[in-house]
Parts: structure tokens; C-alpha cells; sequence
């Protein structure tokens, strides 16, 4: 509370068992200190060995230059700098658009990417391009199928899209039809124009991958061979009724996983095997999955699969579980697409609301619940939306920053930072500072929604200060020092507002 000053700490307590002095007289020694350090202005001892800190108002207002010196590191830290992480989301299946499904995980996925990036983290994210199972096959012969003008098979895939590919294909092959490889030429045609079209509406989306893995390269270059010699080496592999398998019970699974059958066919999790082992030996020492909320029965045997490879299935891969998204607009549930068929497209989302109010809206929730979004809700221009509430914000602290050069005020060189010391300039402040912890806690948790949420928490503090504070000098009233020393904490909270925006992939307006 702010009567007890600008921070609290229970260091004391922490460290009263360990130093074998009591906690309010550990407390009261490291008050004294603490009560010398420059730029404190008090320090209280409270209960059982509570420390309540208070800044002078000069401490606290040298945040603000600062913030402002540093731009667009503010925020940025070496906190994960030690680690090289392999951040895996989307990985959707090359027979149709990136649908609702992935949409939460584009969202959420690239926003842990700068965030994991801004903590120091070298980052590779990475898309899983699963062209090796049986559904590329089924999507070769549904385009095919289409191409001829003939009904969808009955296990193929429906939607517009499909026709939309066969006439793309036989735009560019006049003679598709009639080869003899015709099957083979949709296939391959097939896929890499859905191929192309899934990077372009993640594109369009703000979401770029360094790396596009396919499943077949497992296959065709030898990867699953070499992660099953390197499982036999940690003496995990075993052979019974034909078939060769992985004791995956050793850790924690619930039953022993099938690698080979007895007819020699390489199984799923034979790929998902080889992929994890490639992963490693790419050099990555942290392999973050993202996976849908259908996925759950991958965490144990994805970590056992870490586990049987010697390494330390605790830190060296995580698997993250997104939950389901449904839209509603008008109080309705969004009708299914009709381009897609059974799904509504990240690219009609798009349409239908824009980058900026999808992505926030998608990334400002905790994974671990199901997701609702209003569509009508997020594309309101009302401070009830908190995407609106966080970019007014910034665009409000632009147009400020506009009426101040009209009349020739300028940051200048430097303020008095003692002079910000009204409550409200306090409090925003200290919401500025608080920032980089947020940022690097925000990595360490995996919770992009932390950002999202203090930037909201930011906008009401600094919306609280320029209703209090006036900043720009009326009609006739020359500029004073005081006038300096605030544009410099409307400068730092812009700065802060646009980092932020930017960790979650969303534009931070001059206008709106």
C-alpha cells in the first residue's frame, strides 16, 4: 500500500533461518544499511521483519531518463542468455488453412519468441510441416478429384480452398490431366501451393518461423534410423513379436512405445523420435513444443522420448498446451467457413477484426482455459476493450507529444527529476519500473498474458496521472521546469507502451 512506502520486501524473513538471527532484527540491521543508500528516502520495519522502502522523489523520477535513453532496450535483459531454445507452435498439417485451431498458438507462439528473445534467449522458432502420414495422400487425391470435377472422396477434404488449388494447378499445367504422373504432379503441386499459402496468411499475421521442418526429411534422410542406433545406446530399445520399441515406462509413460513395426513400417512416434534427437543435435538445449488441447496424452511420452535420449526431460524439452478458442459475434456463434469448409481461417479472422485486436486478444489470456472471443467486443473503439484501452493510450501520449512541439516545448537535454512528485507521477513511476521484471518473468513462465496485462494496468496508471497532472502549459502560461519533467514521463511511458506492444506483435498507433 502506498502509506508504506514505494516497495516492500521480506528479505529478512527469507534469510533469518539462514543467518540464525531473528527476522525483525535481521530487518532492522539491513534497514540501517539500506537507510544510507543514495536515493532512499526511508526504510520502516514493519511486523514480523517486513521492510518497507521508500524512494526520494528524485530516485524515483531519474526512471523516467532512464527509460527514455534506452528506447527500445528498456525491458531487455540478459536473464535467459545462457540458453539456446527451439520454440516449436503451429506445425499444421499441409491440406488446409491455418484454421482457429493454430490461430491462439500463432498469437501466443510468436509473442513468446520476442519474449523469450527480449530475456537474452537465442531463439529459433520453428514450424513442423507434417508431410509424411496419410492425410498428404488424402489431400493429393481430393484435389485431384476436384481438378476432374468430381465429388470429393468420401475421406478427402472438403472446401472451397481445394477446388481453389486443383484450378491454380491446372492454370499452370494445361496438361495435368493427361500425364500418366498425374496423381504424383497434384500432389506435389498440391502441396506446395497450400504450402505457400499457409506461410502467406502467417505472414500477413506478423509471425515469421526461421525454419519450416518436414516430416518426410526424417524419413528420406536416414534420421530415424540414426535416433533409433543413438536410443539403443542409452539402452532403452528393445525387440518383442517383430516389432522394435522403446521402453518409455522407465519414465513415467503410460505404456512402452511401438518404433518399427513387425512389417518394418516407422510409426509416429518413430518421427517424433528422430525429430526431438535432430533438434539436439542442431544444438538446441531447451525444445519448447506448443500442442493443442487434443495433445495431451505427447507430454509424457514426448519427455520420455527426452529421457531414453540421457537428457534431462525437466529441462531439456517442455511441452505447452493451448486450450480451445470459440468466436461469437452478435451473441451467435461464428458460422463455420465457407471457403474452408468445417473451419473458419486465420485469414477470415483477419477480415473480420484486423491484426492488432486478434493477436492481443488471442495472447492476453493464460493458455491453460478455453478462450471465448466476441468479435463484436474486440473491434469496439471503447476503453471496455482492452486492446483499444492499451493502444489509445499510447496514440493519446502522441498527440501530446504533437501539441507540445507546435508550441516549441521540447524534452530538451535533461529534467529535474525531483520535481515528480505527486502521487500520480509516483504511481506511474513505478509502473514503469516494474516493466523488466514483468518481461523476464513473462519468459521464464512461458505467459505472454503477463504483458498484455501490465500494459493494461500501465494505460489506467498513466490515464490516472494525466488527469491529475497537468502537462502542457494553457493558453498564455510560459513552459516551466515542472512541464519538462513531465513530458520526459510521458515520453518514458510511450517507450514502455510501444516495447511492450511490440513483445506481443502489435502496432502501437500515433493515431486513432
Amino acid at each position: 500500500m502506498p502509506e508504506h512506502g514505494d516497495y516492500a520486501s521480506t528479505l529478512a524473513m527469507q534469510l533469518a533461518k539462514k543467518s540464525g538471527v531473528a527476522p525483525r532484527d535481521l530487518a532492522a540491521d539491513l534497514a540501517k544499511h539500506l537507510g544510507q543508500v543514495a536515493g532512499i528516502a526511508s526504510v520502516d520495519v514493519a511486523g514480523p521483519g517486513f521492510l518497507n522502502i521508500r524512494l526520494d522523489a528524485a530516485a524515483a523520477g531519474a526512471v523516467a531518463g532512464l527509460i527514455v535513453a534506452q528506447g527500445n532496450a528498456y525491458g531487455r535483459s540478459e536473464r535467459l542468455t545462457a540458453q539456446h531454445i527451439n520454440l516449436e507452435f503451429v506445425s499444421a498439417n499441409p491440406t488446409g488453412p491455418i484454421h482457429l485451431g493454430h490461430t491462439r498458438w500463432a498469437a501466443v507462439g510468436d509473442s513468446l519468441r520476442r519474449i523469450l528473445a527480449a530475456a537474452g534467449a537465442k531463439v529459433t522458432a520453428e514450424h513442423y510441416i507434417n508431410d509424411a502420414g496419410a492425410q498428404v495422400d488424402r489431400f493429393a487425391r481430393s484435389v485431384y478429384a476436384a481438378a476432374q470435377g468430381e465429388p470429393t472422396p468420401e475421406d478427402g477434404y472438403p472446401g472451397e480452398y481445394v477446388a481453389d488449388i486443383a484450378q491454380q494447378i491446372l492454370a499452370e499445367h494445361p496438361d495435368a490431366l493427361s500425364r500418366p504422373d498425374a496423381l504424383e504432379l497434384f500432389s506435389a503441386e498440391g502441396y506446395r501451393l497450400m504450402l505457400a499459402e499457409m506461410r502467406a496468411s502467417l505472414e500477413r499475421f506478423g509471425v515469421h518461423f526461421d525454419v519450416w521442418f518436414s516430416e518426410k526429411t526424417l524419413h528420406d534422410g536416414g534420421a530415424v534410423e540414426h535416433a533409433l542406433d543413438e536410443l539403443r545406446k542409452q539402452g532403452h530399445v528393445f525387440d518383442s513379436d517383430g516389432a522394435i520399441w522403446l521402453r518409455t515406462t522407465d519414465f513415467t509413460d503410460d505404456k512402452d512405445r511401438v518404433l518399427i513395426r513387425s512389417n518394418g513400417e516407422k510409426t509416429y512416434f518413430a518421427a517424433d523420435a528422430a525429430y526431438y534427437i535432430n533438434k539436439r543435435e542442431r544444438g538446441f538445449d531447451k525444445c519448447i513444443y506448443m500442442l493443442g488441447a487434443d495433445h495431451h496424452g505427447y507430454v509424457n511420452r514426448l519427455k520420455a522420448i527426452a529421457a531414453c535420449a540421457g537428457d534431462d526431460p525437466d529441462f531439456n524439452i517442455e511441452i505447452l498446451i493451448g486450450q480451445l478458442v470459440s468466436l461469437y459475434q452478435g451473441g451467435e456463434p461464428v458460422k463455420l467457413s465457407k471457403r474452408a469448409g468445417t473451419l473458419i481461417t486465420l485469414d477470415e479472422i483477419v477480415e473480420a477484426v484486423g491484426v492488432d485486436a486478434a493477436r492481443y486478444s488471442l495472447a492476453r489470456s493464460s493458455t491453460d482455459s478455453p478462450l471465448t472471443l466476441d468479435l463484436d467486443e474486440i473491434t469496439r473503439n471503447s476503453n471496455d476493450n482492452p486492446v483499444h484501452y492499451v493502444r489509445y493510450a499510447h496514440a493519446r501520449i502522441a498527440s501530446l507529444m504533437r501539441n507540445a512541439a507546435e508550441l516549441g516545448v521540447t524534452l530538451g537535454t535533461t529534467y529535474d527529476p525531483g520535481l515528480l512528485s505527486h502521487e500520480r507521477e509516483n504511481d506511474l513511476l513505478k509502473a514503469l519500473s516494474e516493466f523488466p521484471a514483468v518481461v523476464a518473468t513473462a519468459a521464464e513462465l512461458r505467459e505472454p498474458h503477463r504483458i498484455a496485462r501490465y500494459l493494461e494496468d500501465l494505460a489506467s496508471a498513466y490515464h490516472r496521472f494525466y488527469d491529475a497532472c497537468r502537462v502542457l502549459p494553457q493558453a498564455g502560461e510560459a513552459p516551466t521546469d515542472l512541464t519538462t519533467a513531465r513530458l520526459w514521463l510521458v515520453e518514458a511511458s510511450r517507450v514502455v507502451l510501444a516495447n511492450g506492444l511490440e513483445l506481443l506483435g502489435v502496432s502501437a498507433p500515433d493515431r486513432m
